[in-house]
């Protein structure tokens, strides 16, 4: 399972997305594609995303299940604790300035 989250990505990104998986609700879509498709995938995020931002989510043998990347400015930033993938907030202030 795979699933992408986009806020504020340019209209050609968000078509491009739409090609390769369902965009079950505004800026979120979904699909069930092999490592080499998912990565090919971000590439495209990564080179359209401009202002926006972005979380990829996948599932993976992992003691949580799932894995994910982020991309952009955001508050949430991920932080590894022991092994498991753990979300942390920079405060309000510093989130304008993160990335």
């Amino acid at each position: 399972m795979l699933v992408i989250v986009v806020e504020n990505a340019p209209p050609r990104l968000r078509g491009r997305l739409a090609l390769w998986l369902l965009e079950a609700r505004a800026g979120v879509y979904v699909g069930d594609l092999s490592r080499r498709v998912r990565e090919m995938i971000w590439r495209q995020v990564e080179e359209g995303i401009e202002e926006g931002n972005a979380v990829m989510i996948w599932s993976t043998n992992t003691e949580s299940g799932f894995d994910f990347a982020t991309l952009g400015q955001n508050r949430r930033m991920p932080v590894e604790l022991d092994g498991l993938k753990l979300v942390s907030f920079y405060p309000p202030e510093q989130a304008e300035n993160a990335l």
